[in-house]
């Protein structure tokens, strides 16, 4: 028998409801609408007086070569990041879920790069791959590759996204161990005694399970990608 939350009193609902409306209100739709407002406004230059203009702003902006050369480079960042920091937690999820003996261990140092702030993360990486000193940067020398994020926009931008990406890894790897982790082992076991091989248990059960996890942190790392500036800072700094 299934049970209901009953209130006794007819406006207690919409009492218990109105804190989180009006934080979504004041904080959110607000500032949206003034936002679309603005957008179709021009200030004078003292912000005295405004003028209404349409979509002048908007054909300024997008005819901008500057701004539509700023936002190819915000795209592939982000798309950048979203692929690396999913992929490579997705593999480290189902590697740890599959470990027996000192799992607490393995997923404890998995979920310490979140603790670091995305600044010193910044600085850490930029010592890392510093040309002339870094540890990094002297294993790719070694290597016979001579890096210098200074004079090559390419590395520059590889940079900026391994800093960015290995902050967010363990955030998603949460994500995705909390989802495998959902999975009835009854499944995985089934899979093994017919003889699936692991890549084939991966993906035929784990990533059909996945799919839902997998869209979420998607959206969530596209979004995120496109607002994480302090990482870069440090490294354009240096």
């Amino acid at each position: 028998m299934d049970k209901r939350v009953t209130f006794n009193h007819r406006y207690l609902p919409y009492l218990l409801l109105a804190p989180q409306i009006v934080v979504t209100v004041v904080f959110f739709f607000w500032p949206a609408v003034q936002a679309l407002i603005q957008s179709v406004q021009m200030p004078d230059p003292f912000g005295l007086s405004t003028e209404f203009v349409g979509l002048e702003n908007f054909r300024f902006l997008f005819t901008d070569p500057f701004y539509l050369a700023s936002f190819q480079t915000t795209a592939v960042f982000s798309i950048a990041v979203t692929v690396v920091s999913l992929g490579v937690a997705l593999v480290l999820a189902v590697a740890a879920d599959q470990i027996i003996k000192g799992s607490g261990f393995y997923r404890t140092l998995l979920i310490w790069p979140y603790a670091v702030a995305p600044a010193i993360a910044g600085v850490m990486w930029l010592f890392m791959m510093q040309p002339s000193i870094g540890v990094l940067a002297w294993y790719l020398k070694w290597f016979g590759y001579d890096w210098n994020h200074v004079l090559n926009s390419g590395e520059a931008m590889s940079l900026v996204v391994l800093a960015a990406s290995w902050k967010q890894i363990s955030y998603n790897f949460l994500f995705f161990l909390a989802g495998l982790q959902a999975i009835p082992r009854s499944l995985i076991e089934a899979a093994a005694i017919d003889g699936a091989r692991p890549w084939q248990v991966f993906r035929h059960i784990q990533l059909p399970s996945l799919q839902h996890v997998l869209l979420m942190a998607v959206l969530l790392r596209f979004m995120d990608s496109f607002m994480i500036y302090t990482e870069a800072f440090p490294i354009n700094a240096g």
